[in-house]
């Protein structure tokens, strides 16, 4: 017969000695150094303790009441550091006669902590040949114990060390530990036999041993012991004359997670009335195998019968028996039960705590109901202070769901109400700033956490970095960036991707190349799928659509599955390009892979096909959008690109549906935006276009857009579709219009920012899609105001001598209602086979300009000033 080690023992006073060394404070991790053993020793002094010596009649080694003897922490020292094949009689030599039996279980249990088994035995059979430490049977049981949690393998060795213990001399506690032994190996048959052996030899089992048997009988899988043998195990122990063996809270619970196991509710049912009627008070872990019993049955309707009948009959539960319940109605989304918990908890008499409100604050969460999550988080302010933990939720809750403005206010209302934070709720926060763009928020909360003495985590920066670089900051990115290496908090791959993103979103590809090349030279990360996404963007907007296939193409073969987003990014190269095969290939690929394709990739579509002229394709399109009954997103877009939504009710659902693309993340509406007012501007629909760059800088979004300085008037187009480009610079255009018509101090220079970054140095970027169809747009506009400075191949400017003369025009146009220099009214649609912008070979956009560079040569030195 093969046995194991064991954790459990024969009477309550040896139950936690044995196998649970953390139980006691001897179990504690040793001190190291000799200034730690002299401390031990001081205390020791000063408290007097003594204890008898084998062998001696006094003069005990001192003890601290809280730690390891000199002697003991000794001994442990001299044994670990003894080599194979070292004397332990000469570890023992200084030691001899001043330790005690209970020192030698103190050094078994260290050994015991540590799984050296090798040494206790060795130990052991020192001590069996020696006459002044000849081991009893509480050793004898530490020993076992400490060799059967080895393995199956060392159960012959547990044998002989419990043969060598006197047949006279064994009792429950030798047989216990045994039986744990052979237990915590899953042999339930040998468990049950030694319980047989040990009553044939007169020994009395205690309840622990009970309990170690019935344990392993519950816990055996394969096969499954029948409960009814586990009921008729329980049955023995009730029926027992002695009274140191009755079914306790273990026995109980071991049964109830046994029956749990099985799905027999209606036994659990019997377990809890029988312990009730026992006197006997289910903890927390009685209530949740109870649930889970009846919730594997799918009655889970009875327990909160159970419970209420419980509390009629004066047996209150904890609150952790309404816990668990409503925790098994969250698992399967059954938010009415779990709140109907709440209401009954609170009628029985049991008053709510955190953890009741956390469970139902992320289920409503996780549903998006919102305003349940606000309203469930009033009602507990007034009966439970809300702990960081509830705090945590709820930064997680809000964040998920875009409310990222309500995650700070929520974090500045945590502060002042006296809650500490703790580093995870730090990073929710941080977590939520990144996602909303909110970078002024995120360094208040970095500073915060520095001034409190946290060390801001990977996970903190990277929220730092993604926030600055949603608005457009990537000189304070990149700076953000470095310093979280300087302080020994190392990157992840998510800091890198966050990077990365930040100047994908402008188009920065060169920037992008060489953020990957340092996360994999330097750091040694490999990208990932969120890596090749980045690149594939960064290359779109940086028009080096070659490169943006090959990306896909790499990711592919790196083994990465395309999602979505992925599938997004190469069918904004092929309708940038202006490839329509390969776009709608690429589309209908799309529409295999999900249900409905997002509005970002139909806009995609629609502004192809309107640039080339394809308008029966768009309408269709269209059309399919309009009749979508998956998606009544899909709905409203279409009907206000067609024009139907313009009036104020109406306009209310785009708004809705606007505010709901801007809960996505900045990540997500930068792209939903450039798509929306791409597709706007070439169906010639100015006026939508305009509102709906009002709602994105409303938003937050491209708040590098729009800025006014005293030398400087500035657009920055930088990161958005050559469509939302136009969009802006017309806007711009019609403000410029004003400030000059209304007589302002002029700067010197206006400018618009088609690029940025290293891109800004070479001459090519004037052939770029944004470059190009800015450029002509502003020179159509207002003539040859517009021009190329030497010293920046990124912006297209106006000299304040231009500037000048614009405004003297219109000073002098007589009165003349004028709204601005570009009308920004929404076109009839074009009819099927209009010829728009395919009627005739298009110039080059703007090229015909650049042969005028005399006025950049007489008016570059209005610029030094600058």
């Amino acid at each position: 017969m093969a046995l194991v080690s064991t954790t459990a023992v024969a009477s309550p006073s040896y139950r936690y000695d044995l196998l649970l060394p953390t139980a006691r404070s001897w179990c504690r991790p040793r001190s190291g150094g000799g200034g730690a053993r002299l401390a031990v020793l001081a205390r020791a002094g000063a408290t007097g303790a003594a204890r008898t010596r084998i062998g001696s009649p006094s003069g005990a080694a001192a003890v601290d009441p809280g730690g390891l003897s000199y002697e003991v922490e000794s001994l442990i020292d001299r044994l670990s550091n003894l080599p194979p094949r070292g004397s332990i009689a000469r570890c023992l030599e200084t030691a001899r006669h001043r330790l005690t039996l209970q020192d030698f279980a103190a050094v078994y249990r260290d050994f015991s902590r540590r799984g050296d088994w090798q040494r206790s035995l060795r130990l052991f059979k020192y001590m069996q040949r020696q006459s002044w430490c000849r081991p009893d049977e509480h050793i004898h049981a530490i020993v076992v114990g400490v060799v059967g949690r080895q393995g199956p393998a060392l159960l012959d060795k547990c044998l002989e060390v419990f043969h060598d213990l006197p047949s006279e001399s064994r009792t429950a506690l030798s047989y216990t530990s045994l039986i744990a032994a052979y237990a915590r190996n899953a042999l339930h048959e040998e468990a049950r036999e030694l319980l047989d052996q040990m009553k044939a030899a007169g020994v009395a089992p205690t309840g622990a041993t009970y309990n170690t048997v019935l344990a392993a009988c519950a816990r055996a899988i394969d096969p499954p012991v029948p409960f009814d043998v586990l009921l008729g195990l329980f049955a023995e122990m009730r029926h027992d004359p002695s009274p140191s063996v009755r079914p306790d809270l273990t026995t109980y619970n071991t049964l109830l997670a046994a029956a749990a196991l099985r799905s027999l509710s209606d036994q659990s049912e019997m377990l809890l009335r029988t312990m009730l009627e026992a006197g006997i008070s289910p903890d927390t872990a009685s209530y949740r195998h109870i649930v889970d019993a009846f919730a594997s049955a799918g009655n889970l309707s009875r327990v909160a019968k159970l419970l209420a009948e419980m509390a009629a009959t004066g047996h209150t539960p904890y609150p952790s028996a309404y816990l668990g319940l409503m925790e098994a109605h969250t698992r399967v989304g059954a938010t009415a039960e779990a709140v109907a918990m709440l209401r009954q908890m609170q009628a029985d008499g049991c008053a709510p705590t955190a953890a009741t409100y956390r469970v139902l604050l992320d289920l409503y969460g996780r549903q998006g109901r919102f305003d349940g999550v606000r309203e469930l988080f009033r009602e507990m302010r007034t009966s439970v202070p809300p702990d960081t933990a509830t705090y945590n939720v709820l930064f997680r809750v809000f964040g998920d769901g875009g409310f990222f403005k309500e995650v700070v206010e929520l974090f500045h209302g945590m502060l002042r109400a006296g809650v500490e934070p703790d580093i995870d709720t730090c990073e929710n926060v941080m977590v939520a700033c990144g996602r909303g763009g909110l970078h002024e928020d995120a360094r208040e909360v970095l500073d915060y956490i520095t001034r409190e003495g946290m060390v801001p985590t990977a996970k903190a920066y990277t929220g730092l970095v993604e926030a600055l670089g949603h608005a457009a900051m990537y000189e304070e990115a990149y700076v953000a960036f470095n310093m979280m290496t300087e302080i020994g908090s190392l990157p992840t791959i998510e800091t890198y991707n966050s990077l990365a993103n930040a100047f994908a979103k402008g188009g920065l590809f060169q920037e992008v190349e060489a953020i990957f090349s340092q996360m994999t030279n330097n750091a040694g990360i490999q990208k990932d799928k969120d890596s090749f996404d980045a690149l594939i963007e960064a290359y779109c907007q940086g028009a080096q659509l070659d490169d943006a296939v090959k990306a896909y193409m790499e990711m592919r073969k790196s083994r990465f599955n395309p999602d979505e987003r992925s599938l997004e990014g190469v069918l904004n190269a092929y309708c940038i390009a202006g490839v329509i095969d390969e776009s709608k290939e690429q589309f209908e690929e799309l529409q295999s892979m999900v249900t409905v394709p997002s509005i970002i990739a139909y806009c995609m579509m629609l502004s192809l096909y309107a640039r080339n002229d394809r308008w029966t394709d768009a309408y269709d399109l269209l059309e399919e959008m309009k009749t979508n009954r998956a998606s009544s997103t899909h709905q409203v877009i279409a009907s206000m690109i067609k024009g139907e939504f313009d009036d104020g009710s109406n306009w209310q659902m785009v708004e809705y549906v606007l505010d709901n693309s801007n809960l996505e993340g900045c990540d997500y509406s930068l792209r939903f935006f450039n798509a929306l007012l791409d597709v706007l501007w070439w169906f010639g629909q100015k006026g939508r276009a305009a509102r709906v760059l009002d709602q994105a800088f409303k938003y937050g979004l491209f708040p590098e857009l729009f800025c006014d300085a005293k030398l400087v008037w500035t657009a920055d187009v930088h990161r958005m579709s050559v469509g939302g480009a136009l969009v802006a610079v017309s806007v711009w255009l019609n403000k410029l219009y004003d400030q000059l018509k209304g007589d302002e101090d002029l700067p010197q220079l206006a400018s618009v920012v088609v690029l940025r970054g290293q891109m800004e140095k070479s001459t090519i970027t004037r052939g770029l899609p944004i470059a190009k169809v800015v450029y002509s747009f502003l020179n159509d506009t207002l003539s040859s105001s517009f021009h190329y400075p030497k010293w920046n191949k990124g912006r297209i400017i106006c000299l304040k001598s231009q500037l000048k003369k614009l405004q003297s025009a219109i000073g002098s146009s007589n009165g003349a209602a004028i709204s601005g220099f570009v009308p920004m009214t929404d076109s009839h649609l074009p009819s099927p086979g209009s010829k728009i912008y395919t009627r005739e070979p298009q110039s080059d956009n703007g090229a015909a300009h650049l042969t005028d560079e005399t006025l950049v040569e007489e008016k570059q030195s209005e610029l030094l000033a600058l």
